[in-house]
């Protein structure tokens, strides 16, 4: 068997990144370059002519125009952050190179910061990825299956009725040959008019769409897409078969990505950064030396995200 290319692509070493990223103007001249690629522009009124200014070791942006003054942290999911950009800069490093991820715990001990500062910022950088992923869009061949996050609690439902499960649609473009190109994991409810939602905002009109018998995935066609249904009868056997071999192989890795990182989080509140964790880098796999580069250009274009909307449920139809 040959060298798997994307596995065993260099990426960025942690002493490359020292190297670029090592110190707070390094980190500092990083962000401003991202943000601001052709030159500073006014977040308030579009301005390029500026002076700049500091104040309290902060380096300030004064707009020409409006009188506007900001930092390069001010409207990013940075905003209003206390922590220096050394240890965002290492968080972003390690949610984007490890193939696994890393837990919050994990990170707490190698940023050298408190469980909650580190969950809060693990979650930050994960809305980061979701927002960048919410445009995503399917074309070509794509397998889709349901599938759950959660076990079932003792005396309760069995199967897809357990009150403890949080279904979500994975679904994986691939070449003609089945192997697999993007993923879009999507949390959801399993009925007609969601399926038919999801298919309109995340597949195009031209997909040919692999599915089992699951009668809701019929409404995919709601999207112009095309439908090819097997009913497989579950059980072992059904993950064996080869017109659904990237969708399982996906899940399967998903799988033991959650189980192998994570003791425990709440399924029904945070599935859907997580989902997103997992799709961002699994969709940015090809070329692991430039994913921070863009997780960094995605965060700084992503407005606040504070404390209280991050803790807050995810509500869907």
């Amino acid at each position: 068997m040959g060298i798997n290319k994307i596995q065993f692509q260099k990426g960025l070493s942690m002493a490359g990144f020292m190297e670029k990223y090592g110190t707070e103007d390094k980190c500092h001249a990083a962000l401003v370059a991202s943000r601001w690629p052709a030159g500073f522009v006014c977040p308030k009124c579009g301005g390029t002519h500026h002076s700049t200014f500091e104040r309290k070791g902060l380096h300030y942006w004064q707009c020409s125009i409006c009188r506007e003054q900001t930092t390069a942290i001010c409207g990013t999911i940075f905003h209003a952050t206390k922590l220096p950009l050394t240890r965002w800069f290492l968080g972003m490093h390690l949610l984007s190179q490890s193939k696994n991820s890393i837990s919050a715990l994990e990170l707490k001990r190698h940023l050298g910061v408190r469980y909650k500062t580190a969950w809060l910022l693990k979650h930050k950088l994960m809305q980061v990825m979701m927002v960048r992923e919410e445009s995503r869009r399917l074309d070509g061949r794509v397998e889709i299956d349901d599938a759950y996050l959660g076990g079932e609690l003792p005396g309760g439902k069995s199967g897809r009725g357990s009150e403890n499960k949080v279904p979500f649609i994975a679904a994986v473009q691939t070449t003609e040959t089945g192997h697999p190109l993007f993923v879009c994991l999507t949390k959801l409810a399993f009925t007609k008019d969601a399926i038919a939602q999801w298919a309109k905002k995340s597949l195009c009109a031209s997909v040919n769409v692999v599915s089992d018998g699951l009668w809701c995935f019929r409404a995919v066609t709601e999207s112009g897409a095309t439908h090819e249904r097997t009913v497989t009868g579950g059980g072992p056997a059904c993950v064996k078969l080869e017109q659904f071999r990237a969708v399982n192989t996906l899940l399967g890795n998903l799988k033991t990505t959650l189980s192998g990182t994570y003791h425990a989080f709440d399924f029904s509140k945070y599935a859907h950064r997580y989902l997103a964790e997992f799709q961002y880098r699994f969709n940015r796999r090809f070329d692991l030396s430039v994913i921070l580069v863009r997780l960094l250009r995605a965060s700084s274009v992503t407005s606040p995200y504070p404390e209280r909307l991050i803790r807050a449920a995810e509500h869907y139809g």
